[in-house]
């Protein structure tokens, strides 16, 4: 009996990227088994479920020369296919260093699994190997909540992470793109983005993400700005007369110039104030020299 691999539908955004569409015909079994065997390595292709997309080449040839010296240690995991060639369900990096150092074949193990199966071994063994980073770890949480039909509860056993863990993975899917991709970019961690995530106003939030990454704000500091900003206003000092356009378009230039909040308070008589706030004094420094040059 075989099974049609489904195309990836419906999953969210950004999620194709870890589930790509494939359309391979499989054995279909609801039964798992294991074996060692040496097989070819131009027999193994790619996993489509495999959540991690960026391999460090430095990374990658110090492998290749430990595996010219040493061998592959650990078998990696495939399952075969109906048309004779493998699959790999985990082991894509020792794939990639033993075809650099010139192996014609790797040990493997040699599983039977359904394409659920295959899904959840591969998406649970990236993710217990720490090497993913928390976008790519969020989608997978998505992938097996979605796709494999898993409790949040159930996920927790599966990967060993708290329920909380999960939860707080999952929720960097709802933040703004941008901020999703300043995370996968590491100029935010994954605590900023918590932080950020508490924000659910988009201007505010973008605002106090461009604040992060150009001040290099740390968590701590990061969050004494929402705490502020989500703190009661202080009441307004009226003044007489309204702010003239060319004043509150200054006060705009200055606040996208300074990366900080600026006030500018006027009279009627052309009296006033501009104040301009810093959040350390390294921001202090910052903006000093911004006013200097």
């Amino acid at each position: 009996m075989t099974a049609k691999l489904k195309k990836a539908g419906g999953l969210g955004r950004g999620l194709g990227s870890i589930l790509p569409d494939v359309d391979i015909t499989v054995p279909q079994t609801a039964t798992v088994a294991a074996s060692i065997s040496e097989i070819p390595l131009e027999s193994v292709n790619a996993n489509p479920y495999q959540p991690r997309k960026e391999f460090d080449d430095e990374a990658l040839a110090e492998l290749a020369q430990s595996i010219k010296k040493q061998g592959v240690i650990t078998p990696v995991t495939v399952r075969q296919m109906a048309d004779g060639t493998y699959q790999l369900i985990a082991g894509e990096r020792r794939t990639r260093a033993a075809r650099r150092a010139g192996l014609t074949t790797i040990p493997a193990y040699i599983r039977v699994a359904t394409d659920t199966q295959m899904m959840e071994m591969a998406l649970v063994e990236n993710i217990q190997r720490s090497e993913l980073g928390a976008m790519e770890v969020a989608l997978a949480y998505k992938a097996l909540v979605e796709e494999c039909q898993l409790t949040h509860e159930e996920l927790s056993d599966r990967v060993g992470k708290s329920r909380s863990t999960i939860t707080n993975y999952l929720r960097l899917l709802d933040l703004p793109a941008e901020t999703q991709l300043a995370l996968s970019r590491d100029q935010i961690s994954m605590a900023h983005a918590r932080a950020l995530a508490g924000v659910e106003d988009t201007p505010k939030h973008l605002d106090l993400l461009h604040q992060v990454i150009a001040r290099q704000l740390s968590v701590h500091q990061t969050e004494q700005l929402i705490k502020g900003l989500k703190a009661k206003p202080a009441p307004k000092v009226k003044l007489r007369g309204s702010l003239p356009a060319s004043h509150t378009d200054a006060q705009q230039r200055l606040r996208d110039r300074l990366q900080s909040t600026v006030e500018v308070k006027r009279s009627q008589r052309g009296k006033g104030s501009l104040t301009i706030h810093f959040n350390s004094d390294a921001d202090f420094e910052r903006i000093l020299q911004i006013i200097e040059n």
